[in-house]
């Protein structure tokens, strides 16, 4: 019976040894490369106070724009592969 509960000491030890990190350092700074990178993408971190309207396109070229933008999505151009160009079709006769 006393080696029953000593294999059961000895797992719940191993059980709350586990959950001990031995790395405390690496874990208090676990995420930062990614934080920093992601602040470098960042051009103007205090673009949403800005009020001041977007300056270089007057309102007709804008629509005009945007209309052509939603037409090729309606219409979109045929994508031609490499594959396509020179394979099969007429042979020149």
């Amino acid at each position: 019976m006393n080696n029953g509960i000593n294999l059961v000491v000895a797992w719940l030890l191993a059980a709350i040894a586990a959950g001990c990190s031995s790395t405390p350092i690496w874990d208090a700074r676990f995420g930062d490369p990614v934080r920093v990178i992601a602040a470098q993408q960042i051009i103007d971190p205090d673009a949403s106070r800005n009020a001041d309207p977007v300056k270089g396109i007057d309102g007709k070229a804008a629509q005009g724009s945007m209309g052509e933008y939603q037409k090729s999505f309606v219409q979109p151009e045929p994508q031609t592969t490499s594959f396509s160009i020179g394979v099969g079709g007429q042979s020149g006769k």
